[in-house]
């Protein structure tokens, strides 16, 4: 389960998560879903690339 918000910012970045997955499962530069989505700091950033869903 993705945090609410970014541990480092504070910024909510969980309503940004299943569009991101679903996008980049289709095929698409996670830097540009990214640059798209209007995640633009590097600790944003990190939380949703390195995030693994472990159920």
């Amino acid at each position: 389960m993705i945090p609410i918000r970014c541990i480092s910012c504070g910024k909510p970045v969980s309503a940004y998560f299943d569009e991101y997955q679903d996008r980049i499962a289709k095929g698409e530069d996670p830097k540009a879903v990214l640059d798209d989505l209007g995640i633009t700091r590097y600790c944003c950033r990190r939380m949703l690339i390195t995030h693994v869903e472990t159920w």
